[in-house]
């Protein structure tokens, strides 16, 4: 695998991780809405990826990245709430609030934090090889 494989791996894993923390903020950002009709109410959202094999040229190893496949709804139920004085209360009296869990949501930013912190890391390093190959190949 080249060294420019490594790079492209790891700006596609950087990409999956920049969604992943834009998905996590809107769940937690839309944690405390309340809706008066169960269709309407937010549901959280969760990215999905996959190994993106890349075709390989010239019989080179063929290098992987990540890819979003999509971004799916939770299937976790809505909160239900009796609040009759509630305005966003149904004609039953009831308000609905999306099933964000926002402690699991603040674990998964943290871990797509560090794992695109991670990617960076990868991404440098790369670079300061490819520096000392290019500094080797001056004689120095």
């Amino acid at each position: 695998m080249s060294l420019f494989n490594v790079m492209a791996i790891s700006s596609t894993g950087m990409e999956a991780e920049n969604v992943r923390l834009n998905t996590t903020a809107s769940n937690i950002a839309n944690a405390n809405s309340v809706s008066s009709s169960y269709e309407d109410t937010y549901r959280a959202r969760h990215p999905v990826f996959a190994e993106a094999l890349q075709q390989a040229t010239n019989s080179q190893n063929q290098g992987s990245g990540v890819q979003v496949k999509g971004i799916v709804e939770s299937k976790a139920p809505l909160q239900v709430e009796y609040a009759p004085n509630n305005p966003m209360a149904d004609e039953n009296g009831y308000i609905y609030k999306p099933n964000v869990n926002v402690v699991e949501e603040m674990a998964n930013m943290m871990s797509a934090s560090k794992a695109y912190e991670t990617n960076v890391q990868v991404a440098d390093t790369t670079k300061r090889i490819f520096r000392r190959v290019l500094q080797l190949g001056r004689g120095q």
